[in-house]
């Protein structure tokens, strides 16, 4: 029938593998997407006014025995908490981008991605200098940059000891 009818053959379907997309793509787009979510946290939506509000009705729901000055405590504890995990994250998203499609734990992939987070943590400190309601600190891109080294120390002693794990025994 196709003979008669050549218009009527389909074409096959495109081959929708991993090829499909790029390879760089493939490693990148969760620190991609991360750094978006971590600009997003930057803005006035997040600051201490705003988080305040969810926040110290819940701390003082879970201690309600604490004064005024201790919740206030708490919730910029809370906060620079905040920033330590969101990097630490960040870190790891960064050394997977950094390493591509190899495999294991290398230096030189640990301090790019460190570095990448450190430089992007005084960037995003220079945009909240411009969100009225935030403050740039160098101290918050210490406790940025500070998550990001702790997540490549992480990183570290998790591929050592999975390399340990897969090598066998010998006597």
């Amino acid at each position: 029938m196709s003979e008669i009818q050549p218009w009527r053959s389909t074409p096959p379907a495109p081959d929708l593998d991993s090829t499909a997309i790029p390879g760089w793509l493939r490693s990148w787009w969760p620190a991609m997407l991360w750094a978006g979510f971590i600009f997003v946290m930057s803005t006035d939506a997040f600051s201490a006014r705003h988080t305040s509000s969810i926040l110290e009705p819940l701390i003082r729901w879970l201690a309600p025995s604490l004064s005024d000055d201790e919740v206030d405590f708490v919730h910029f504890i809370i906060r620079k908490c905040a920033h330590f995990t969101e990097y630490f994250v960040f870190g790891v998203f960064l050394y997977r981008a950094v390493r591509g499609a190899h495999k294991g734990w290398r230096w030189t992939w640990a301090l790019s991605a460190w570095f990448i987070a450190a430089c992007y943590s005084a960037l995003d400190e220079i945009h909240q200098a411009f969100v009225a309601s935030r403050t740039a600190s160098p101290y918050d891109s210490l406790i940025d940059s500070s998550g990001a080294l702790v997540a490549m120390i992480f990183l570290l002693l998790w591929f050592h000891r999975t390399a340990a794990r897969q090598s066998p025994d010998i006597p």
